[in-house]
């Protein structure tokens, strides 16, 4: 999405990055939401590698 997040859980993973973004994506809009709130705080707590 915007800070590399999905990028850095797709490395950790082993997986391939458009697919965590293609979930990311659905999830924010299934969740209404709660997925971007969580994306929010992991762009905070994961440092910046």
């Amino acid at each position: 999405m915007l800070s590399g997040v999905c990028g850095g859980i797709a490395e950790y993973f082993g997986i391939d990055v458009n697919l965590v973004r293609v979930a990311a994506v659905v999830g924010a809009f299934v969740s209404f939401g709660t997925v971007a709130l969580i994306y929010l705080a992991a762009w905070m707590i994961m440092p910046s590698e």
